[in-house]
């Protein structure tokens, strides 16, 4: 369980990129069960490891839990997210 939600400034582009109800239902599945869930969230490997991963229909959520905040990292469609970085 964390105690707070906070996003990268990158994130506010990713979310751009879609369309705005496609965002708030992201920001919603977000802020509603991610926290819940938070430790069965699988961990990344290769140049991601340390974060873990929350898939949200085509989307996947990249985050990291830092001292009892969840920090998005990144939200993206699943054949781009990887991509790039």
């Amino acid at each position: 369980m964390t105690d707070k939600i906070s996003f990268k400034k990158s994130v506010s582009k990713d979310l751009k990129k879609l369309g705005k109800m496609e965002a708030n239902r992201l920001l919603e599945k977000i802020s509603s069960d991610l926290p819940k869930i938070v430790d069965s969230c699988p961990l990344l490997k290769g140049k991601f490891t340390g974060l873990r991963k929350y898939r949200v229909g085509e989307y996947q959520v990249i985050f990291s839990i830092l001292n009892n905040i969840l920090l998005i990292v990144r939200i993206g469609h699943r054949r781009d997210i990887y991509k790039g970085q």
